[in-house]
């Protein structure tokens, strides 16, 4: 596998105070990395650092192009697609507007047309509800739609943010069954943020841990899953 995403000395922070403090990790293609640690460690600004929604400095670079400085429409364009913590939904809009929403960026209307049908077979639930109000569906519906909207811009890379939050332990394992099969069937690759880290290690080849802005281990996710001290230190399970 080649390098998609490597990140160099990334430093970012809100209001002059920095969060991050020279990060740097990479993630492969067709790979499925992690970022581990507790609240405040850093995780989500990393994500939206690399997404433009911050400003950053440092190198990070996807498929060969410069991400600090691009903006974040331009940023989309590349293939990366951002599934914020919160679910992200416009909750006055049906579920078939929220998808038809996420291929903004794209012309085909047939081919469009095909990938919310696809979206569907992966979400049969929100098949059953694609006239129903966004903000009238479940916490869990609401997520599959976010992943859904995000899918409909074909990407090469998600950046997940706590997927898993606020959900039912059933649904959570659902909605990793999914990713784990996005990943496996349609090598979609995924940059993931999770605070359940047993979970987030089960789906991840790949694991950085954080703490307060900096990575302070790595490897191989079945490894760091195995390692009594990391976990105890820091994963809390």
């Amino acid at each position: 596998m080649s390098t998609l995403l490597d990140v160099k000395g990334l430093v970012a922070g809100y209001g002059g105070i920095p969060a991050l403090h020279g990060v740097e990790f990479n993630l492969e293609e067709g790979g499925v990395t992690t970022l581990l640690g507790a609240n405040g460690a850093g995780k989500t600004t990393t994500l939206r650092a690399l997404c433009g929604m911050i400003r950053a400095r440092g190198e990070a670079t996807f498929a060969g192009k410069r991400l600090i400085g691009m903006q974040t429409e331009d940023i989309v364009r590349l293939g990366i697609a951002h599934v914020p913590e919160g679910r992200g939904t416009f909750t006055r809009m049906s579920v078939e507007e929220n998808l038809q929403l996420g291929a903004m960026t794209r012309r085909n209307g047939s081919d469009i047309k095909q990938d919310i049908e696809r979206v569907y077979d992966h979400f049969p639930r929100l098949r059953q509800r694609r006239a129903q109000q966004a903000g009238t569906l479940s916490g869990g519906e609401q997520q599959m739609l976010a992943i859904g909207r995000a899918l409909m811009l074909r990407p090469r890379l998600m950046l997940l943010d706590e997927p898993s939050f606020g959900l039912a332990p059933l649904v959570v394992r659902e909605m990793f069954h999914i990713l784990a099969a996005l990943n496996r069937d349609e090598k979609v690759s995924m940059l993931l943020v999770e605070q359940n880290a047993s979970l987030a290690l089960s789906l991840a080849d790949t694991a950085y841990l954080l703490e307060t802005g900096r990575i302070v281990t790595s490897g191989p996710a079945a490894q760091i899953r195995e390692d009594e001290g990391v976990r105890r230190s820091y994963l809390g399970y």
